[in-house]
């Protein structure tokens, strides 16, 4: 039998019995149960009515939250010539092409973000199967394929956030710090819910949003009333 430090058991006896309940209650008892020693990541988690292997039924988006995530994001850029200098003015962690491809194909993925304006296609294509997987392809369908370089590097640094359905048709993602008012997390929670409502995709059949629950990084979690959350 598993054995559990103070800390957990005392979370999971203040989650115990609590379901459904307001985005307000919820943060609090998330925010109140964090006490590790570090700022924990507040995380959201849907369970959606899809199935993301049929084409008309995945979900993907970005959201700018309104109070960002409070986390750092490292940004990648291939670019050339002057979009370069463009990326790395606008704040970019790292800028390349072919050079950019090489690092990564050798296993060195230090970056959260990848931009890529259309031209570099040819090279970032390559990349599919190792950027794929994570998440991290460039995507015209959300910003991340764009002449705007400069646009792009800035909303992935002031807190945009992409998210998709993953095989089980649930989309996470953090939506702050618990050093975060609980005011700033409950409006980035409804903000991140709100742009998973519209991405509703048209093959959804059904209750399409049937769960909301969060929990802190090292903390259990518990579900949130979906109409709390989406404000119906």
């Amino acid at each position: 039998m598993a054995k559990f430090g103070k800390r957990t058991v005392a979370a999971r006896a203040a989650f115990a019995g609590k379901e459904n309940i307001t985005v307000e209650d919820a943060v609090a008892l998330v925010k109140s149960n964090a006490t590790a020693k570090f700022d924990e990541t507040v995380e959201i988690a849907l369970n959606l009515g899809v199935d993301p292997r049929h084409a008309d039924q995945m979900v993907r988006g970005v959201v700018t939250l309104p109070n960002g995530t409070g986390k750092t994001v490292r940004v990648a850029v291939f670019a050339r010539g002057p979009k370069a200098d463009e990326a790395t003015a606008a704040g970019a962690d790292i800028v390349g092409a072919e050079d950019l491809m090489e690092t990564i194909q050798s296993g060195k993925i230090e970056f959260d973000r990848c931009i890529a304006t259309p031209d570099m296609m040819p090279i970032v294509g390559r990349l599919g199967k190792i950027l794929g997987p994570r998440n991290l392809m460039p995507n015209p369908k959300i910003g991340t394929v764009t002449m705007d370089v400069k646009a792009a590097v800035e909303a992935a640094k002031g807190g945009e956030v992409q998210f998709k359905a993953e095989k089980a048709g649930v989309v996470h993602a953090g939506v702050g710090k618990a050093s975060f008012s609980a005011e700033q997390l409950a409006e980035n929670i409804r903000a991140f819910v709100d742009a998973v409502q519209k991405a509703k995709p048209t093959g959804a059949k059904g209750a399409y949003m049937r769960k909301v629950s969060v929990s802190s990084s090292m903390g259990p979690g518990v579900s949130i009333a979906v109409d709390s959350a989406t404000g119906n």
